[in-house]
């Protein structure tokens, strides 16, 4: 159960992230704007661009003004410039987010769903052959980071068997519709989306089963034993449903990292994402964007986190008694 004091507690951490966001570049010396938007961008800019620029931030007035005015830019949307993109931060942001909403979305779904499938089935058969076949294989994928998997993958697929894209989230100026624009988005998504679900398959499945193991030995699973109740019942209602809440805790900090937890993979596949952005705003030291990334970031993992504190009393009653 959500209490008044929870909900307080991430709206000051929201406050925090937010004021930190303004100081921390304004802390640093020499002109603010240079600051904020870096020496290289300056040198880019126009004088016409860098006066319309300290006008929107108030970057002449004092330090005061400048907090009213960013207070007054957030309420409208307003992230910044990028003198990359030339275009507003949120735009760009928003543009490339759907990239890896439907990337990162897809592989938390999938990872998810099967690690808990697997690690229900595997802690049901603790000790067996299934068991030992799932741990081993689960423990060994868990040592591979989800870029080397991509790079696997990439040069099996993309390079030698040459059945896959390459790079990209779809082929550009094909002028595809319709059904054909999605079937050729589903085929650049295989080889990415394969190697963050296996890269994080192992994560849901090793909580899952440790879960699973516990469960079994509470006092409750004997009584529904004793019952008489269907294995199945026993295995997805009873012990499967109270394993879930390790799960839950690690999807909603999966959930709120999705913005930056893909940026590897992004970068293999030159996947046109917030994480690929990244990577674009560091090269060329585009602070504005890497400042609205971040933002963005620390707000999804406090969603996320309020989200999974509203399921977790749904999941399990046992946790609304305990506030």
């Amino acid at each position: 159960m959500l209490t008044k004091k929870n909900l307080i507690t991430y709206l000051v951490a929201l406050l925090i992230i937010l004021t930190l966001n303004f100081f921390l570049p304004r802390m640093m010396p020499g002109d603010p704007l240079m600051a904020i938007f870096g020496d290289e961008a300056l040198v880019q800019m126009s004088p016409a661009l860098q006066a319309e620029l300290t006008d929107r931030f108030a970057l002449d007035q004092s330090l005061g003004g400048q907090f009213i005015s960013y207070w007054a830019a957030l309420f409208h949307g307003d992230l910044g410039y990028s003198y990359l993109y030339n275009a507003p931060v949120l735009g760009v942001i928003l543009g490339r987010l759907q990239w890896t909403a439907l990337l990162g979305g897809l592989a938390l779904i999938l990872s998810t769903v099967f690690g808990i499938i697997l690690g229900i089935e595997s802690g049901w058969r603790r000790g067996g052959k299934v068991d030992g076949g799932l741990l081993s294989g689960m423990v060994a994928l868990s040592g591979f980071p989800d870029f080397w998997l991509g790079i696997l993958l990439l040069l099996f697929f993309g390079v030698s068997l040459e059945v896959l894209p390459l790079f990209g989230a779809e082929d550009a100026y094909s002028g595809l519709t319709g059904i054909d624009r999605l079937a050729d988005i589903a085929r650049h998504l295989v080889l990415p989306l394969t190697a963050l679900v296996l890269a994080r398959l192992a994560g849901s499945y090793l909580l899952t089963r440790n879960a699973m193991i516990g469960v079994m030995k509470e006092p409750y699973m004997l009584l529904a034993r004793a019952k008489g109740l269907a294995p199945r019942t026993l295995k997805y209602r009873h012990a499967g449903r109270n394993s879930m809440l390790p799960v839950m805790t690690r999807t909603g900090i999966w959930i709120g990292l999705m913005v930056t937890g893909v940026l590897f993979i992004e970068i293999v596949f030159s996947y046109p994402g917030i994480g690929y952005m990244t990577y674009e705003a560091l090269t060329y030291r585009d602070y504005p964007v890497l400042q609205g990334v971040l933002l963005v970031a620390a707000v999804c993992v406090l969603a996320a986190n309020f989200i999974v504190d509203r399921l977790y009393s749904r999941v399990d009653p046992r946790v609304s008694y305990a506030h």
